[in-house]
């Protein structure tokens, strides 16, 4: 037992509130240092832990795909050196990268662990120390033959273990700010940490790991609501540059059924712009045969996106154009679950 070897756990520290201090101009991200030397009992995970940070740490509101390439690059670049990643981020975008990353790391057979906090660690009365210890034991977490027991990108977030391609912040104060609302969570971490074995992502093949750094950004999220007018739909639509709309409708995926507004959306996608169709609803999605309204944006040519959250939407269709897939084969993409981003 002397010569087994020890877990090796990468921390990959973007910014965000977990690692933040008190100036006179508010919460500041500080350097790692700062965010171990007031976590000293990780040690006591037994764990051999090495760090890396951006060079300039960001609150996550600045996070876009440059930074979520950094993120892909040092975990691949370290992939076959450690069991498992933590990324240290931000609550405001974590949703966004977890499911951003769920994309990009291709064929991911390790635990990419992410976390932070909604008070910073130095305060008094805060999160972040047990949600850093939590994503750590969970990175290095492994199954009676050696194996991850996660394998895949998840948020660890107070209570619970979540799929990053299904999680969603869903409030700014509490504590439990992450859930997934269309599919189960992976663990409950209270006294021990218990894992949902039948919803954990597993694959039939070991493909060696497969970094992605392409992502297109040119997407429009337009927000549907009583009263949009045809100039402001218009004009959304025509917006420059843009591939791909997350069409954000009423309840099962539903929208006006006025004709104006469904031939800008029809001869939209005649003109190449590929529209998906996300409920605005937190639980449930886009069922676009259950209502008359819901099949008129079917046959205007709108692609349902099922249960999928918006954060998932936005970054799969990032993905998927950034991998220059015609519309066709985009079009079967987003109906199809890639990483467990949508139920069957």
């Amino acid at each position: 037992m002397e010569n087994q070897k020890k877990t090796r756990i990468l921390i990959i520290y973007t910014g965000g509130t977990i690692g933040m201090v008190e100036t006179p101009d508010g919460l500041q991200p500080f350097d790692f240092s700062h965010l171990m030397d007031n976590v000293p009992k990780i040690s006591k995970l037994g764990y051999e832990i090495e760090s890396v940070q951006f060079p300039q740490p960001i609150d996550s509101s600045n996070m876009n795909p440059t930074y979520w390439n950094m993120i892909v690059k040092d975990i691949a670049d370290r992939y076959e050196e450690f069991d498992g990643f933590v990324v240290l981020h931000g609550t405001d975008t974590m949703a966004y990268t977890a499911s951003a990353l769920a994309f990009m790391l291709r064929n991911l057979r390790k635990p990419v662990v992410i976390t932070g906090s909604q008070l910073p660690i130095g305060a008094v009365r805060e999160d972040g120390t047990e949600n850093l210890i939590s994503a750590v034991e969970v990175a290095g977490a492994k199954d009676e033959n050696g194996d991850p027991i996660i394998q895949e990108v998840v948020i660890s977030f107070q209570d619970y273990i979540i799929r990053g391609c299904r999680s969603t912040k869903f409030t700014s104060t509490g504590f439990e700010a992450f859930h997934s609302f269309n599919y189960p969570s992976l663990g409950a971490i209270d006294l021990h940490i218990v894992y949902n074995e039948p919803y954990l992502l597993r694959h039939d093949t070991k493909l060696p790991l497969e970094p992605f750094y392409n992502m297109d950004p040119n997407i429009l999220v337009m927000w549907l609501y009583p009263g949009i007018t045809e100039d402001v739909v218009k004009a959304q639509l025509a917006t420059k540059g843009i591939k791909a709309v997350v069409l954000r409708t009423f309840g099962a995926g539903n929208a006006p059924t006025e004709q104006w507004f469904l031939n800008a959306i029809s001869d939209a996608v005649k003109n190449g712009l590929i529209i998906y169709n996300v409920t605005q609803c937190l639980n449930g999605g886009a069922e676009s045969k259950r209502y008359y309204t819901g099949d008129m944006l079917t046959k205007a040519g709108v692609i349902s996106g099922y249960d999928i959250t918006v954060e998932a939407a936005v970054t799969k269709l990032m993905y998927l154009i950034g991998s220059g897939y015609t519309k066709e084969q985009i079009t079967d993409y987003l109906q199809t679950s890639i990483v467990g981003e949508l139920s069957d």
